[in-house]
This record gives C-alpha cells, sequence and structure tokens, in this order.
C-alpha cells in the first residue's frame, strides 16, 4: 500500500460515524414517509436540504484538521454566550434525540428477536447497553462497529432501490408539489425531514471530536484533504441512501393505502417488509439484522455524541483547548458518564411519554434541530472565518456564499415553519 493510501486510512473514520448517526431516523423513518406519502415530489427537498448543510457539516472536520482542536474550542473563541448559547441548544434537543432514535431501534429489535417486552423496556436496555460497550472500548468500538453496519445496510439498500426501480408506475406517481403541501399537516413534516436531514447540524461538533478521537487512536494527525475525503464518503454516501428511501416509499407504499404503524414495533415491520417486497422472503433475516445494526449504530453514536461534546463543552468552560488534546481534560471522563446517565434515564421518561405515538416523536425531535439548525450553522461559519484558522484553510469565496446561502435557506424555511404553525 502506498504512504498516502495507509495515511488516509488511518484518518478514515470520522465520516463513516456520520453516515452511522445520520443513516437512521433521518432514512428509515422520514425519506420513507416522504415518499410513501408524497410520491418524489419531496425528492427535491431531500436534495436541497442536504446541499444547505453541506458547508456547515463540512466545517466540523475541517476546523479540526486545521486547527487540531474540536469545534467547541472554536465556539469558545467567539465568546463564552457562544458556548452557553450551544449548550441551551443541545439540552433542548438531545433528550427528544436519543428518545426518537431509541424507540426505533428498539422496535427492530423486537420484531427481529421476538421480544415479549415493551419498546420502552427494550429503549432502556439498548442505552445500557450502548454505555457498556463505550466503557469497554470508547472510539475504538464505535468506529469499528460503524465501518461494518454502515455497509452492510448500503450494499443492501441500493439493492432493494434498483429492484425497486420496475415496480414504480412511474405515470402516477407526482414528481412535483402539489397543493397538499401548502397545508399545515404538510409543512410541519416538510420542516420535521429537512430537520434531520441528512442529521441535526449538532453531529458537526461531534465529527470534530471524533476526528480528533481518531488521531488519538492512530497517532496520525490528518491533512486537511484527508479530512475532507473522508467527510465527502460519508456525506455523500448519506445523500444518496436518503433518495434511496424516498425510491422505496414511493415503490411499495405510495398510493397503496398503505399508512405508517404508530407504535416501533408496527413500524420496524413495515421497514423490513420494504425491502423483502423487493428482495424476497429469504432476504427477511439479513434485512432486519442490517436494519437493526444501523439503528442500533445511530444509537451508539448519539449515546457517545452528546455526552462527548458535554464534556468538553464543561472544559472549554473552564479554559482554552490545547491541540491534539481531543479535547478532554482530567475531568472530561467523569462528566461524560454523568451526561450519559442523564441522557439515559431522561430519553426513556420521554419514550414512554410517547409510546403509543412514534410519529409525534420523531417529528418533535426533528422540528426542534430543524429549528436551531440556523443558529448552529451561523457559528460554525463563524469558527472556520476566524483568525486561527490558517489561511489556506479558511473556505473559498464560493464556499463561503454557500455557506451563507444554506443559513439564510434555514433561516427562512424555520421563519416560515413558526409563521404557519403560530399565526
Amino acid at each position: 500500500m502506498e504512504p498516502r493510501q495507509r495515511t488516509f486510512w488511518q484518518a478514515f473514520g470520522p465520516g463513516v460515524l456520520f453516515a452511522g448517526a445520520a443513516v437512521g431516523v433521518s432514512h428509515l423513518v422520514q425519506s420513507t414517509r416522504a415518499g410513501a406519502s408524497f410520491g418524489f415530489a419531496l425528492a427535491g427537498v431531500v436534495v436541497v436540504a442536504n446541499l444547505a448543510k453541506y458547508p456547515a457539516f463540512r466545517f466540523g472536520p475541517e476546523y479540526a484538521a486545521a486547527t487540531g482542536t474540536s469545534l467547541l474550542e472554536g465556539y469558545r473563541r467567539r465568546g463564552r454566550w457562544a458556548l452557553a448559547l450551544y449548550a441551551a441548544l443541545t439540552v433542548g434537543t438531545m433528550f427528544t434525540v436519543q428518545a426518537a432514535v431509541t424507540i426505533v431501534t428498539a422496535g427492530l429489535a423486537k420484531v427481529l428477536f421476538g421480544l415479549d417486552a415493551s419498546a420502552g423496556a427494550i429503549a432502556a436496555a439498548l442505552t445500557a447497553v450502548c454505555a457498556g460497550l463505550l466503557a469497554a472500548g470508547r472510539y475504538r468500538w464505535l468506529d469499528r462497529i460503524g465501518k461494518w453496519v454502515v455497509a452492510v445496510l448500503t450494499v443492501s439498500t441500493v439493492a432493494a432501490t434498483a429492484l425497486a426501480l420496475g415496480r414504480i408506475d412511474w405515470g402516477a406517481v407526482p414528481f412535483w408539489p402539489d397543493r397538499r403541501l401548502v397545508e399545515p399537516a404538510s409543512l410541519a413534516f416538510v420542516a420535521a425531514l429537512i430537520g434531520w436531514m441528512p442529521s441535526a447540524i449538532d453531529v458537526a461538533v461531534w465529527q470534530s471530536l471524533w476526528t480528533l478521537a481518531r488521531e488519538r487512536d492512530t497517532g496520525h494527525r490528518p491533512t486537511r484533504g484527508e479530512s475532507l475525503l473522508d467527510f465527502h464518503i460519508g456525506y455523500i454516501g448519506t445523500a444518496v441512501l436518503a433518495l434511496c428511501f424516498v425510491t422505496l416509499g414511493a415503490a411499495v407504499m405510495y398510493g397503496r393505502g398503505v399508512a405508517f404503524a404508530s407504535t416501533a414495533g408496527g413500524f420496524a415491520a413495515q421497514v423490513i417488509a420494504l425491502y423483502t417486497d423487493m428482495l424476497g422472503e429469504w432476504a427477511e433475516p439479513i434485512i432486519g439484522a442490517a436494519a437493526f445494526s444501523v439503528m442500533f449504530s445511530t444509537t451508539l453514536t448519539v449515546v457517545d455524541g452528546f455526552p462527548r461534546a458535554l464534556s468538553v463543552l464543561v472544559e472549554r468552560f473552564r479554559g482554552p483547548e490545547a491541540p491534539g488534546s481531543a479535547g478532554e481534560g482530567r475531568d472530561a471522563r467523569g462528566v461524560y458518564w454523568a451526561a450519559l446517565a442523564v441522557l439515559g434515564v431522561g430519553s426513556v421518561v420521554i419514550i414512554y411519554r410517547f409510546l403509543a405515538d412514534l410519529k409525534a416523536l420523531v417529528d418533535l425531535a426533528t422540528i426542534l434541530s430543524f429549528l436551531t439548525a440556523p443558529v448552529l450553522a451561523w457559528l460554525n461559519h463563524r469558527c472556520i472565518t476566524g483568525a486561527e484558522v490558517p489561511e489556506e484553510a479558511r473556505p473559498s469565496r464560493a464556499l463561503a456564499a454557500a455557506s451563507w446561502a444554506g443559513i439564510a435557506f434555514l433561516a427562512g424555511a424555520a421563519l416560515l415553519y413558526l409563521y404557519v404553525r403560530f399565526a
């Protein structure tokens, strides 16, 4: 293997973790619902959301590669107000985010393994299992599990989508929005779809931390080019998979009177049926395992992501971050586990509140992320253009313009939603 290739493989990983965090509820639930309810009319929304958020997500690993510090150090340099704002946005969304991904994973586990326990009890057990895995392996296990499950689901999803193309009634499936999209309920769903498409912008902070953790794990500091290649593999892959799930929803469920189940177990059975309808009954155990694995990967990355970010956040309130430290100070591990415990308990409480209405929980979590997106995107833009970033690592004029355009789109969409919702 050439030295250049070898160093890239040492840097490869945070982009896959991004895919593992993204290809979950936003894809299995929201993208499939988009295709099932509107055909291909919302495919353009999926594409625009990915384009609008691209700069904000890119700036996370890019900032880490350029400065050797996390994006939270960038927030600290902007002022303690930026750290306080991030803390408020994180605490305001983390319980619903964790609850949404865990309950979908629990539903898949219930169907796949034939469990008799309630989805809430399974969700609590899954959170405990994730905590155990992170205690044993920290970043290393997170990285290896993520790579395998994302690869398996990607292959199976692309195969199912290719077979689904022949079953679509192209003359009956709409490609353009109609009057339904001006209805408040439809606009609320569009907001929810954008909120986690491809993921919540919080993940940019996580990816900067994962980039530093990968560096510490391998002993190799990635170049800016290596970090961006890793990022693009994960980001473009998640965008393609989102369109695959829209296609599956349109092929199997659109115009056939199939309504999404309101419980996690019922929805999980429908997701597995999307694949078996295309690939055949023989594929059911394989697809069930793949769908559960990717949702488990999402749950695992979220269980790690919020506590990791909060532990480093506490350190940044105390002082600056030393380059190469992965953002963690001597007390970070204690804060990490305390935050994980609070996150687990809070998310389980929310799960039991919404146990009978999966869609309401998912929409609540995604809309909260949708409303906070423009603020986080703006903060990320401020960081990558800061004085601490070398001139050659700052965005070009075209990328900076794209970043401002994305911020404007996200802010305008949020204001439109608030106007329709409350006015």
